[in-house]
């Protein structure tokens, strides 16, 4: 990242996934200012990004968890509604009601993530607590994406109801596009050991049955591939024109 770019960007640390210190030992040597953390609780490592003077976001899912990681010492969370796709907390809640919930009960910043696409999401996001948001399924079927197009087209042809959450009884606990293969996941109720095994050929090879393709509830809002650079200006266009109309019914004390 830091030959392909001069701009600053953050790091990622699964801690379900981290055997132990040495990778984040390794991103607090190097230089990053801001890094997100999830899958776990943070209270066992953070101190060594701390030391560092990094910045830090936790994801939460709940209410419960978010307490835990403000108590831990991070200076903002990443409020993950049910809506997102990728790895879920098999008790869904939406991010409506998680911002909220959240928001009367810690004051850190937090950047909403979930069936976000476009300024209309960002304003709601930001009417119930949120200083920012977080977009995973806009940008993986943006133009840039490095993705095959079938995962592409998959997630812009998704209904309301074209995603699936697996493995609700096991871990991790996934939603993701419903395919042949997803939806007979879903009905036998547990995900085989080896689904991620073949994730290359779903996601590079275009194989949509090969693996899970992972994606959230906003597919249904996505209606084309664009490239990055517009997502951003239509978002942040969108959010401030919504502001604006907003703020005439503040203005005018009406609705």
């Amino acid at each position: 990242m830091k030959e392909l770019t001069d701009a600053p960007f953050g790091i990622n640390l699964p801690l379900l996934f981290l055997r132990d210190e040495n990778m984040i030992r390794f991103v607090a040597e190097s230089g990053v200012k801001f890094v997100t953390t999830s899958a776990g609780n943070p209270q066992k490592l953070i101190h060594i990004l701390k030391e560092h003077d990094i910045i830090v976001y936790h994801a939460v899912p709940t209410v419960k968890a978010a307490l835990k990681a403000v108590e831990a010492g991070v200076d903002g969370l990443v409020v993950e509604g049910g809506e997102g796709g990728g790895f879920k907390n098999p008790e869904e809640v939406s991010l409506l009601v998680l911002l909220q919930a959240i928001r009367e009960k810690v004051d850190v910043p937090m950047i909403a993530a979930g069936g976000i696409v476009d300024g209309r999401g960002m304003a709601a996001a930001f009417a119930a607590g949120a200083e920012a948001v977080q977009m995973g399924t806009r940008f993986v079927s943006s133009k840039e994406s490095p993705v095959h197009d079938n995962y592409k087209n998959a997630i812009i042809g998704a209904e309301d109801v074209g995603t699936v959450v697996l493995n609700k009884k096991s871990t991790p606990c996934i939603r993701a596009l419903k395919t042949n293969k997803t939806l007979e996941i879903f009905e036998e109720g547990v995900m085989p050991k080896d689904m991620f095994a073949k994730i290359r050929d779903l996601y590079f090879g275009g194989d949509m049955e090969a693996s899970a393709g992972l994606a959230g509830q906003s597919a249904a809002l996505i209606h084309g591939q664009k490239s990055v650079a517009e997502i951003i200006e239509e978002t942040v266009t969108g959010f401030h024109n919504i502001c604006d109309r907003m703020g005439r019914f503040a203005k005018e004390k009406g609705f």
